[in-house]
């Protein structure tokens, strides 16, 4: 039983905000892409699937920062890192959860096969890219929105403009979001050598998180023309804003504790824009 507590563990099951931080943009793409009526079959493997590939992305990142994990006082109990799990076993468990997760997706349209290799490539490849990019936070935009043109191919059969500035929206939203994250292991990246976001923008993090919130919401304004939805939606854009808002206030100081409450705080990012979906097809 203590060995499969620790495989819960490491797919971070106990911690649903990264899944919540990857659903919310799903369901985005699929109310647009479902006219507000998405199909039960599409919603319950898309759901389904952000559970598994979200648990599968922290078992392998786990996997590939075991070197890492150890000398980072966030991570340092981590299954791998405190030796509960090995990592030949981690392995096993990311390959269950892929094929599970491949399983749901044979249930859709080829089109949307063909999409999931390369998600399931960028999500494998990932946890690798902070040893040579100093935006692994970019990369991880590019996996995690990378289920925005999915959603589309498997509702309408195609992807549209309205999906790509959709996909554009959440890669940056991610961007910030998990810049934010890495403020909080700032220092323990810079004596083990690990590359973020956070130190490539160096003084400059907070100015350049503002620029891409102003494009986020640029974007998601733009969705909302292109996809001639109602009032209910911009309103829930608008308090998407002032959350942008609060989370720069929250970094100002950049202060450990206060940058990933920011970070946390883009659930309710997340959820005001869908919630402004979700009324705005009820209209």
């Amino acid at each position: 039983m203590d060995k499969l507590k620790q495989y819960w563990l490491l797919a971070r099951f106990d911690r649903p905000i990264g899944t919540l931080i990857l659903l919310w943009p799903t369901l985005w793409a699929l109310w647009v892409a479902g006219d507000g009526k998405p199909d039960g079959l599409v919603l319950t493997v898309f759901v389904l699937g952000v559970v598994l590939m979200r648990a599968a992305g922290c078992v392998i990142n786990d996997y590939a920062d075991r070197d890492f994990d150890p000398h980072v006082e966030r991570t340092k109990q981590r299954p791998i890192a405190a030796g509960k799990v090995k990592p030949k076993e981690a392995l096993i468990l990311f390959a269950v959860l892929c094929l599970i997760a491949f399983g749901l997706v044979l249930l859709m349209n080829i089109y949307t096969i063909l999409l999931s290799f390369i998600g399931a490539f960028l999500a494998a490849s990932y946890p690798f890219m902070k040893r040579y990019t100093q935006l692994p936070q970019a990369y991880l935009g590019i996996a995690f929105g990378w289920a925005v043109p999915m959603a589309f191919a498997a509702q309408r059969g195609e992807i549209p403009l309205v999906a790509w500035l959709m996909y554009l929206a959440v890669m940056l939203w991610a961007l910030v979001y998990d810049t934010m994250y890495a403020m909080v292991d700032k220092d323990d990246d810079l004596k083990i050598g690990v590359k973020s976001t956070a130190i490539l923008f160096g003084d400059y993090d907070r100015h350049i998180m503002a620029i891409l919130q102003t494009i986020i919401i640029g974007l998601l304004i733009a969705v909302g023309i292109l996809a001639q939805l109602q009032w209910p939606y911009y309103l829930g854009v608008a308090a998407a804003t002032g959350l942008c808002g609060y989370q720069q206030k929250l970094i100002f100081h950049r202060q450990k504790a206060a940058c990933f409450k920011a970070f946390l705080n883009s659930n309710w990012f997340g959820l005001a824009v869908f919630l402004g979906l979700l009324v705005s097809y009820q209209l």
